[in-house]
């Protein structure tokens, strides 16, 4: 159902606000770019401090801003279950291809409790569901045995799979099979999972260079292994550079550098430290991005 590079859309502001325009424009970057689709309020797209009001307005934004020439997987997850149900039920009423529902974060579920999560949004809400597993982030990992139970649940489609364990992934793919989508939630990690049998990835340097992950995974699933390991040697050191602090502190500063958007972030983020800024500049000037 879904195999490509997705795009985690970084959410713009000015003055304190979500600056809409400029979200449009780095809407239709990345669909000129090439990308599958876009993924609206996830990590990258600073979901923890946007209002309700404000994550519902940024999915139907780029919902209506794609208009069917990509897919879109809203970031609709949460740790309260209901809360996940709510957004997720406003995905599926703007016309969301999917939802992403990160892990239950704070909470510290246990294995069963996650399951119970999972299954009770998937239950209440008919739209496919994309499971996001990133225990650097949340506390929890998905442990293989219950993404396998997750997998046999009809509209629980793939997962984003973020555990930085080659390991696991390789598992996932194996218990989960072919009909199951298994997408890189690691830029970096991309080539070896496609490799692996994964489907795409959910990327973040995609926000700058939408057409070099998007040849990069076209090449695997295309069959051409080689060009595809060329591509990610290529941009290597870049994906490197947009982690070399919290994300999505130094993507949104090089979408800044580019002007793109503002460098502006919602405390607890805030720009990155002078001199990884200028580290930050030194590789996009290498890249010619600058």
């Amino acid at each position: 159902m879904f195999s490509g590079a997705f795009t985690a859309i970084v959410t713009p502001f000015k003055d304190g606000r979500v600056d809409e325009e400029a979200l449009k424009k780095l809407i239709r970057y990345n669909v000129d770019g090439g990308v599958s689709g876009l993924v609206p309020c996830g990590t990258t797209g600073e979901s923890p401090t946007l209002s309700h009001e404000e994550h519902k307005r940024v999915i139907e934004l780029t919902v209506t801003e794609v208009a069917g020439q990509v897919k879109v997987i809203a970031g609709t997850g949460s740790n309260s279950t209901d809360e996940a149900i709510e957004l997720t039920r406003f995905a599926r009423s703007v016309h969301a291809d999917a939802g992403l529902m990160v892990t239950p974060y704070y909470n510290k579920p246990t294995q069963e409790g996650l399951f119970q999560h999972f299954s009770a949004v998937a239950s209440a809400v008919d739209l496919p569901i994309v499971v996001y597993n990133i225990q650097a982030r949340t506390a929890v990992n998905i442990e293989n045995s219950t993404m396998e139970r997750l997998s046999r649940i009809p509209n629980i489609v793939g997962v984003k799979e973020a555990s930085g364990s080659i390991l696991q992934m390789s598992e996932v793919i194996r218990l989960c099979g072919p009909d199951f989508d298994v997408l890189s939630g690691d830029d970096q990690m991309t080539f070896p999972l496609m490799a692996l049998g994964g489907k795409g990835v959910i990327s973040v340097v995609t926000n700058i260079v939408p057409h070099k992950m998007t040849a990069l995974v076209q090449h695997v699933l295309d069959g051409n292994i080689e060009q595809a390991r060329a591509v990610h040697f290529e941009i290597y050191e870049l994906c490197q550079a947009m982690f070399i602090e919290t994300n999505p502190i130094p993507i949104k500063a090089a979408l800044a550098l580019m002007g793109k958007v503002q460098m502006e972030y919602r405390l607890p983020l805030c720009p990155p430290a002078p001199a990884n800024l200028d580290k930050l500049r030194t590789v996009l000037e290498k890249y010619q991005i600058l």
